[in-house]
């Protein structure tokens, strides 16, 4: 349950990158996973091969990966706003493609496996006779405290209150002297910084290489589960999935662990299909 939870934390904050970047611009971002995976490998550089310390590695590749998704932004996505849905979607898949293609092609990254060691390395703790590693415990304490830090911005800072506004109506946002365009670069901003520290939470317990990113596959179904829109859906999702994964590799036979997620997802969106938390929309014709 520990290791699921641990496991879901992960598939939430990638889940909550979709969710903020869909709430502010209507854009499934299909390159989120590819985000935690180019943070993981900043990290690795930064920790691993220039030897910098864990707790200064981890905030500057965030502020690097903010920098990277607001520039993505405003050189690729705003090109294409109004265009058709499904070529935006096509537009962050090939990005994906480019980001995973383009860290093989590193000469100190390559096609590689690799790992960085952190201040929770090796260690455990006993809960009596149950042992959890402190790396899946850094996982879920690092969540909760990133998603106070998200909580207290979008509704104590005025700039979080300005993406709310600029999220729900852009139009109103824009008369009433909010910067639209430049708050969706920061939300992107903000989503690629959260996908990095999931990509470095994640690094001690997964592999660091090209194909990490995939784990986007796994929160995607996360985010609708919650009711794609839903900040606190995105998290809850998250949870749910990853606990159930962990439950089903233990107790089903093999293979029901990569399928869990889906058949889960089906079976809700069957009963509630805006999800958890999502809003019912009705449009009369």
């Amino acid at each position: 349950m520990i290791n699921g939870a641990a496991v879901g934390c992960i598939y939430a904050l990638v889940a909550l990158g979709f969710v903020l970047i869909y709430k502010a611009t209507e854009v499934v971002n299909f390159a989120q996973g590819d985000l935690l995976m180019l943070g993981a490998f900043i990290a690795f550089t930064l920790i691993a091969l220039m030897g910098w310390s864990y707790w200064i590695a981890l905030p500057v590749t965030a502020v690097i990966l903010a920098a990277f998704g607001w520039g993505l932004d405003r050189a690729v996505f705003r090109r294409v706003i109004g265009q058709p849905q499904f070529a935006i979607i096509m537009v962050t898949i090939g990005i994906g493609i480019i980001m995973r293609a383009g860290v093989s092609m590193v000469p100190q990254w390559g096609t590689e496996t690799y790992s960085i060691d952190t201040p929770f390395s090796n260690k455990v703790v006993r809960f009596g006779d149950i042992v959890v590693a402190q790396e899946y415990l850094s996982i879920i304490a690092g969540t909760a405290i990133l998603c106070v830090v998200l909580y207290l911005f979008f509704r104590r800072s005025r700039l979080g209150i300005a993406m709310q506004a600029a999220s729900q109506n852009q139009l109103a946002a824009y008369y009433m002297g909010i910067p639209v365009k430049t708050v969706f670069s920061m939300i992107w901003g903000i989503s690629a910084a959260v996908a990095t520290v999931a990509g470095i939470l994640l690094a001690p317990v997964s592999l660091i290489e090209a194909n990490m990113g995939l784990i986007g596959l796994k929160a995607f179904p996360a985010a609708v589960l919650g009711g794609f829109g839903s900040i606190p859906g995105a998290v809850v999702g998250g949870l749910i999935i990853g606990i159930i994964e962990q439950l089903s590799a233990a107790y089903l036979p093999d293979g029901f662990k990569d399928v869990a997620a889906y058949i889960v997802l089906l079976a809700v969106l069957v009963v509630r299909p805006e999800g958890l938390f999502g809003e019912s929309m009705r449009k009369k014709v």
